[in-house]
């Protein structure tokens, strides 16, 4: 069965970037390892088509109530190359937390009014009921993705390099998702690095905070993970990307007094996803 969404609809769906971690089997308890080994195989493709398909059909019900109501959960694999040769990983889907935790956040950041709109408080109380059923707590639970719409942090560049494996899923010729990935020690190597050499040149920059919360979260994970960053339709607006070249070319610039060329690259990265930003506000 095709699942796949036509490439008009596909252009209707927020662009999201996700920032996943994936871990090796042993860092999940017994409960997990059985249902991943349980759960059929499928291609990458396949999960992320069936995911914007679930997504399209919760945004679509008659009755306002964007929660998943499903409650079996899923695992994104990942086959990367390791010393020891190809390995794979898995990154629990989560999406009822995420979903609990992306209502707390929009509460906070729209009005009350379009809140009730988009989120009914009937909807709210049954997906809470929902997660506390299944044992879910919000503020517990480590979350193994963080999301965002119309742009993407510019910390998370900071944890690949420009050589880092590209996997490419297009739909109908439209381009629906770039994704790269590198091992979690070599995540937090970069992100410390560049923390460091910001906080020795320009401490007040947000993102040194920014690449501390970053990097508190990503310790909290099996040592032999992976680290992902899925562009989602982003891809579709910026790839090729050259945003992670720019940030370690500007951070390494500013740690060397080459203001002139920290300042090039750092109106590269913000024309870039200012003009991502500006369709977002457009639309």
């Amino acid at each position: 069965m095709d699942t796949r969404l036509p490439a008009g609809i596909l252009l209707n769906l927020p662009p999201t970037a996700y920032l996943r971690v994936f871990s090796p089997l042993r860092a999940f308890d017994d409960t997990d390892q059985l249902l991943i080994r349980e759960q059929p195989p499928r291609s990458r493709q396949a999960f992320e088509s069936e995911a914007r398909t679930a997504l399209l059909s919760r945004v679509t019900r008659a009755v306002t109530d964007p929660f998943p109501h499903e409650t079996t959960e899923s695992y994104r694999v990942l086959h990367a190359r390791t010393p020891d040769g190809t390995a794979s990983f898995w990154c629990p889907d989560q999406l009822p937390l995420r979903a609990g935790s992306s209502a707390g956040i929009l509460e906070e950041n729209i009005p009350t009014v379009l809140t009730e709109a988009i989120l009914p408080d009937a909807a709210v109380e049954a997906h809470a009921e929902r997660l506390q059923e299944q044992g879910m707590w919000l503020d517990d639970e480590l979350v193994f993705t963080q999301e965002a719409v119309w742009g993407i942090p510019l910390a998370w560049f900071s944890l690949f390099d420009e050589d880092e494996p590209v996997e490419i899923d297009d739909v109908d010729e439209l381009l629906t998702s770039a994704r790269i990935h590198t091992t979690l020690t070599l995540a937090l190597e970069r992100a410390h690095r560049t923390a460091t050499l910001l906080a020795q040149a320009a401490d007040e920059l947000p993102l040194v905070d920014e690449l501390v919360n970053l990097m508190d979260w990503l310790e909290d994970f099996h040592p032999d993970s992976m680290v992902e960053l899925d562009y989602g339709l982003l891809a579709r607006l910026v790839w090729p990307d050259e945003s992670v070249g720019d940030l370690h070319a500007g951070v390494e610039a500013l740690a060397e007094g080459d203001v002139t060329t920290a300042a090039a690259a750092h109106h590269r990265l913000v024309r870039r996803w200012a003009s991502i930003r500006m369709l977002g506000r457009a639309g």
